[in-house]
């Protein structure tokens, strides 16, 4: 394992191949009605077969673990209007046993000579992860302030992959902050939360501006429907590609719709090749009057179409289980759960701010923490 983590940590660094990432997410999920875990599991190894042909370096999924991720609430994400978040994370959980999906899952991918990962979307995900040995870690944009999950993800050791989408510069900062506290092994993707994201939305310049700022290696998580965007990207510096995968853009799902298909990530991945290692060949793609429309902003800002999607995927800080008034706060005690929107109580990122305080009083399961929880 440790030198399987530092191959992928000499990856990320300059003059060395782009780390291609093929996004499967949940697109194992095809269909409205559920299925057998077999028929997941059948979809997700013809996925990884054909992410293998197409180039890429490594594919990843998404692991839910409903317990202290999603709390029992009906609200309904703006990007997906099919079904409400809850049953959706559980239908997702229940599609994955550890056993019958991510174990072979990770096995074929280890046989395949493909790398495997998957985006933990709370702490008790990681944790299934963990128990499966995966190398690195991908920390979706929507949970870069679940400071409860990155304490985790750091004490691994292992690199972390950290999106910036639906995130102001301070929160990224702060987030940074918290992490590089604990492991000098991040990398930062530039990334717009939007599905699909239209070209002149995708602010590439955004990309010298984190390299300059941040002074870590940073890569780009796309979600348009265009290669060029990613091969862009390349020539502007970025050394991870992350691209959501799918066999058909027209199958039911959260990300069917933002993926491409294989024949387009294979070009895609073409591209990249054509110009990675080669400076004059990036600075003739560069010269050509299609990338303009790709750079948009060089700051980091927060869009509007992103700005909506917070309130669902945002988390705060709810009791993990019963506590006693009197007991001191360990961090086995606290959850950090979506939706921000509906949970009130402490965001996730006062997670460091409440540990070893003293409850003031009683507090049940799932039950948000709030400052008059604890002796002044």
């Amino acid at each position: 394992m440790r030198t399987i983590i530092n191959n992928l940590r000499s990856r990320f660094k300059k003059n060395k191949p782009v780390f291609i990432v093929a996004e499967i997410g949940k697109n194992f999920i095809q269909t409205e009605k559920d299925q057998a875990v077999s028929i997941y599991l059948a979809n997700a190894k013809r996925l990884v077969d054909e992410a293998k042909k197409a180039g890429a370096d490594a594919v990843k999924f998404q692991t839910h673990n409903v317990e202290d991720e999603q709390l029992d609430v009906k609200v309904i994400s703006p990007h997906f209007k099919d079904i409400d978040r809850f049953k959706w994370v559980t239908r997702n959980a229940l599609a994955t046993p550890i056993d019958k999906f991510w174990r072979p899952l990770k096995d074929y991918c280890d046989k395949r000579g493909i790398i495997f990962f998957s985006t933990p979307m709370s702490r008790g995900a990681a944790q299934i992860l963990q128990d499966l040995g995966v190398g690195l870690w991908k920390v979706g944009s929507g949970d870069i302030l679940d400071f409860v999950m990155l304490d985790y993800l750091a004490r691994t050791g292992k690199p972390i992959i950290l999106s910036s989408g639906m995130s102001t510069l301070g929160e990224i900062r702060k987030s940074l902050n918290f992490l590089q506290k604990r492991s000098k092994n991040i990398i930062l993707l530039h990334c717009v939360s939007k599905y699909p994201c239209l070209p002149d939305e995708l602010n590439l310049g955004t990309i010298n501006f984190f390299r300059k700022k941040f002074k870590i290696p940073i890569g780009f998580s796309d979600h348009s429907l265009s290669i060029e965007p990613a091969i862009v990207a390349v020539a502007l510096g970025a050394r991870i590609i992350e691209k959501h995968f799918s066999f058909d853009r027209n199958l039911w799902g959260s990300d069917h719709k933002a993926s491409l298909i294989p024949e387009e990530f294979k070009k895609m991945v073409a591209g990249i090749r054509k110009l990675e290692t080669s400076r004059n060949e990036r600075r003739k793609y560069l010269a050509n009057e299609i990338v303009g429309k790709y750079l948009g902003r060089t700051a980091k800002i927060l869009q509007d179409g992103e700005s909506i999607f917070r309130p669902f995927f945002r988390k705060t800080l709810v009791a993990a289980s019963d506590i006693k008034k009197g007991t001191k706060l360990t961090a086995e005690m606290l959850y950090a759960m979506r939706p921000w929107k509906f949970n009130g109580g402490l965001p996730s990122e006062n997670y460091e701010k409440i540990i070893g305080k003293k409850m003031a009083k009683n507090l049940k399961k799932f039950e948000p923490f709030k400052l008059d929880c604890f002796e002044s």
